[in-house]
């Protein structure tokens, strides 16, 4: 049976302890071997270290470090979601201010303020005037079938979205995940 994984497109410290944080209070295993900036494994080491992992879903971190290009990132992000061993849940795209991209188009974002919109949002989590989101490691997900939710940058957005207020906002996008893929568990 495929492992169930959700796709988050950022892989600092920050955003590590604060899915960290929000996989505890959600059971979701974060996947510490897929932290890094850039991303520290190739598309075939992760996908084994999610098969390898002792529960699901899987939350996998993958980070081009700002590179506008093609990046590690991006390329371990096409071997997961077209992987036969893995069912994509879903991916949290991370806004970041890396131009240009092309961006992705999302399902809808969760904003600094915990609000749900149709649209896309920057890096400080405000809401931006269309669906595309621009970040350095999404442009490869325009083609995929899977709810595609936007968020600003996980753990900051002014301090929003801190540990010690407990990620609501990194929370929030990934019970949106959760929710629109249709996940209730096993």
């Amino acid at each position: 049976m495929a492992k169930d994984v959700i796709i988050f497109t950022d892989g600092d410290d920050t955003a590590y302890h604060a899915l960290s944080v929000a996989c505890k209070e959600l059971d979701l295993h974060p996947l510490r071997a897929s932290r890094g900036n850039p991303t520290p494994l190739t598309g075939d080491r992760l996908i084994r270290a999610v098969v390898d992992a002792p529960r699901d879903p899987v939350v996998v971190m993958v980070d081009d470090r700002g590179d506008k290009d093609k990046g590690i990132g991006e390329r371990a992000l096409e071997d997961l979601v077209t992987s036969p061993e893995l069912h994509v849940l879903g991916v949290i795209a991370v806004a970041s201010n890396t131009h240009p991209v092309k961006g992705v188009m999302v399902d809808g974002s969760i904003t600094n303020a915990s609000s749900l919109v149709s649209t896309a949002v920057d890096k400080a989590g405000d809401p931006t005037q269309n669906s595309v989101l621009h970040g350095d490691t999404v442009d490869v997900l325009n083609r995929e079938k899977f709810p595609i939710v936007g968020l600003g940058d996980p753990g900051k957005m002014q301090g929003k979205d801190s540990i010690e207020r407990g990620v609501p906002i990194t929370k929030e996008a990934l019970e949106e995940i959760l929710r629109r893929s249709g996940y209730h568990g096993r």
